[in-house]
């Protein structure tokens, strides 16, 4: 199995598949930091960079995607903008680019999508936005063409 993360941070993501041996494909972030310490322990892994700039239907597809998308929108600590802030927005960035994989390979990849984020995601706008989480995820992974759903 293989695995790209989106919103990679340091790299937890890929540090986990490499121990459950899955191989880490590709990841995406911006900030040099974080960037800088994947790229020192992944070295094999491709640096996608900025998500808005991924085109999920040209990257290599793999079996697992997973995205810690920005919180700041719907943590208790923000303002609490949900989804309608800018930053925690990016989330739905993240279901292009699996929409697109998706629609490149027949609907075979990613089979799973693993959405990362904190506690206030559940009741973020009266848990509009959670729900929002949901039928995104759902619908872009169920493919009633083919017989087959990807667990969500």
């Amino acid at each position: 199995m293989m695995l790209g993360s989106l919103f990679d941070g340091i790299g937890g993501w890929l540090l986990a598949a490499r121990h459950a041996g899955v191989t880490p494909v590709w990841a995406s972030e911006i900030e040099p930091f974080p960037y800088s310490v994947t790229a020192h322990h992944f070295p094999d892994v491709t640096q996608m960079g900025d998500i808005t700039k991924i085109d999920g239907a040209a990257i290599p597809p793999v079996d697992i995607v997973c995205a810690g998308s920005p919180c700041q929108g719907l943590s208790l600590a923000g303002k609490r903008r949900g989804l309608d802030d800018e930053r925690s927005g990016l989330f739905r960035r993240a279901i292009d680019i699996v929409r697109a994989m998706r629609r490149a390979t027949g609907g075979r990849y990613p089979r799973f999508f693993v959405w990362e984020n904190v506690p206030g995601a559940f009741n973020s706008n009266k848990g509009m936005d959670f729900r929002a989480v949901l039928e995104e995820i759902g619908w872009q992974m169920g493919d009633s063409r083919n017989g087959r759903t990807a667990s969500v």
